[in-house]
């Protein structure tokens, strides 16, 4: 920041006189030179004052001048409050009817599926989804349930519709091994995605994911972490213990997240986000672990916001005790699905077929103090109508295949779910901050 300089005050010129030829050299030598300083211009006599004399001392500046230029009066400097907006959803979980909607000759294009979403998403300033699944090694096909393979095309398609990363530790990380691992956070760096909790080598698994919030040219870092409580059985890839972030979530032990949270904060983290993948599937009810899997994270004081994920239902969302300074910390135990072939017809639970978009509002004081707000939106699938996701409320008409007594009930078991400790929000949001930007962890 430019600051304030005061002019200094010009010095008045002074004429010389000769003195009397009797005066002795030495002196003579010694008083022409102070006098020469104190009459030049004041672009010269702005330097030292003070010269050398014949016998090599320094002459003695003068009354009235200075031999140093005045310093500046300091400027404090108060820096902005910064205001962003996080929205994260639940899990991407492609089965094979979902990929055979997007199939379009011998690609894919899922962008139709999410484009309803696309306002939410964009609106956001930082955009987070959970990719379930990897992504197909090169050279074999994609494929579904119960060993999933991803095609990458579906990474470059969450980029368009406005992701700015995934969080990527679950219990079907490993399910094409450790090539498939590889694919998918190649994918996800081709299409320029932040990503979190999976890595392609030692290097790449100490790197935080950083999103970087930008305001009056102060910059806030948002860290990303992520972990999964199982591998669905299969072994964590052979000599690579880093390449999938998991935690024994049946003793509660979340040492390794407080670990990555402690890590993110050593590096800059201002603000630490934790994707959580755990515990039971189909219940909208978080188990007496997935609470204290949560209690004892917030009560670490070093998570801002927990974003869960598995279950695939909705379920609460809820402020615990503790969090950063004692503030409290928002749990979403667990957003659902944002896009699947799961419904009451499928899977005989209802409530799979629809999810939540969570909006997070972040808010930091000059003096680093955080505040969080959430609230939330009802998503839903429409399976027979191509797998299209939308964005509904308790007043939404009929939604592509979906009747509005169908949109009605589904927002319903979505809003059951959730509770009332968070606000419903039905309008996409508008970016608060002038910028943001995301490193990249590279191998």
């Amino acid at each position: 920041m430019a600051r304030f300089r005061p002019a200094h005050a010009k010095r008045s010129r002074r004429a010389v006189g000769v003195l009397a030829a009797c005066v002795v050299a030495a002196l003579l030598g010694s008083w022409i030179a102070v006098a020469v300083a104190q009459s030049l211009p004041d672009a010269v006599a702005s330097g030292p004052t003070t010269s050398p004399t014949s016998s090599g001392t320094q002459a003695t500046p003068q009354p009235g001048t200075s031999s140093t230029t005045p310093s500046p009066t300091p400027t404090a400097t108060v820096e902005p409050t910064v205001t962003f907006n996080l929205v994260a959803v639940g899990d991407v979980l492609p089965h094979q009817p979902v990929l055979n909607s997007a199939r379009k000759g011998n690609s894919y294009d899922f962008a139709p599926l999410f484009a309803p979403t696309k306002p939410y998403i964009q609106g956001a300033d930082i955009s987070i989804c959970h990719m379930e699944v990897p992504v197909a090694p090169p050279g074999t096909k994609p494929s579904s349930y119960p060993v999933f393979g991803a095609p990458a095309k579906l990474v470059k398609d969450l980029a368009t519709a406005g992701w700015d990363g995934c969080s990527t530790a679950s219990n079907h990380s490993v399910d094409r091994g450790y090539p498939g691992i590889k694919a998918t956070l190649n994918a996800f760096q081709a299409a320029d995605l932040g990503h979190a909790g999976t890595a392609r080598t030692k290097n790449e698994s100490t790197q935080v994911q950083f999103y970087n919030v930008v305001e009056g040219g102060r910059t806030v870092k948002v860290a990303h972490i992520s972990y999964a409580y199982g591998l669905n059985g299969l072994p964590v890839p052979a000599g690579k213990p880093w390449s999938v972030n998991v935690f024994n979530a049946s003793a509660a032990n979340v040492t390794p997240i407080l670990n990555a949270a402690k890590h993110a904060r050593k590096e800059g983290a201002d603000i630490v986000i934790a994707s959580v993948h755990c515990c039971v599937e189909y219940t909208t009810q978080p188990t007496y672990t997935q609470r204290q899997i949560a209690q004892e994270i917030a009560s670490s004081g070093l998570v801002d916001l927990y974003i869960g994920h598995h279950a695939h239902v909705p379920e609460p969302i809820v402020r615990l005790k503790g969090g950063p300074g004692g503030k409290g910390m928002w749990v979403a135990y667990g957003l659902g699905n944002y896009v699947s072939n799961q419904d009451a017809s499928t899977v005989g639970v209802p409530e799979t077929a629809s999810g939540v978009m969570l909006r997070a509002t972040f808010t930091v004081s000059p003096a680093d103090d955080v505040d969080v707000d959430v609230g939330w939106t009802a998503i839903t699938v429409d399976r027979t109508g191509g797998h299209v996701v939308y964005p509904i409320t308790a007043h939404s008409g009929a939604k592509g295949n979906l009747s509005a007594a169908v949109i009605r009930a589904r927002w319903k078991l979505v809003a059951n779910a959730v509770g009332k400790s968070a606000p419903e929000i039905t309008a996409p949001g508008t970016p608060l901050a002038d910028s943001v930007n995301h490193n990249t962890r590279t191998p």
